[in-house]
């Protein structure tokens, strides 16, 4: 009998032991790889890159869409899921809100209209299951 006691008490102190270890510094998302860079071209990068801005432009007050200039670089750490850390430059289009799906728009041109900004977005992603967050956004003047 008291061997089952000791066994009782070793089980219910191995938890305790493991949360009593855990440090709170540490990060929490269990990083699996850190941020690498990857390749821009990338089919999962561009369909991030489409949803950030589609989330973007959605949030924006601006009457006008913005789109992609250029791609600066983009990175690429896994956790629980794919998180993509994408750099792009940005402008403001000619065409308003809302968007038709057959209009055809290009960077404003008009000195007054034109406004470009530079962006990084952190998109979490479990593409296999059509999953996209906006994690973080940042954009300023560029």
């Amino acid at each position: 009998m008291p061997r089952c006691r000791w066994l009782s008490l070793l089980l219910l102190t191995i938890p305790l032991a493991l949360v009593a270890r855990k440090d709170p510094n540490k990060d929490e998302k269990g990083v699996l790889r850190k941020l690498q860079p990857t390749n821009a071209s990338d089919a999962n990068v561009r369909q991030c890159l489409w949803f950030a801005m589609q989330e973007y432009n959605r949030e924006s007050e601006d009457k006008y869409i913005f789109l992609v200039v250029r791609t600066l670089q983009a990175q690429l750490q896994v956790t629980n899921r794919l998180e993509y850390l994408i750099d792009v430059e940005i402008a403001r289009s000619d065409c308003r809100k809302p968007l038709s799906s057959n209009e055809i728009c290009a960077v404003q041109e008009n000195s007054k209209l034109k406004k470009k900004l530079s962006c990084s977005f952190l998109v979490g992603a479990l593409p296999w299951n059509g999953e996209f967050t906006v994690m973080e956004k940042k954009c300023e003047d560029a």
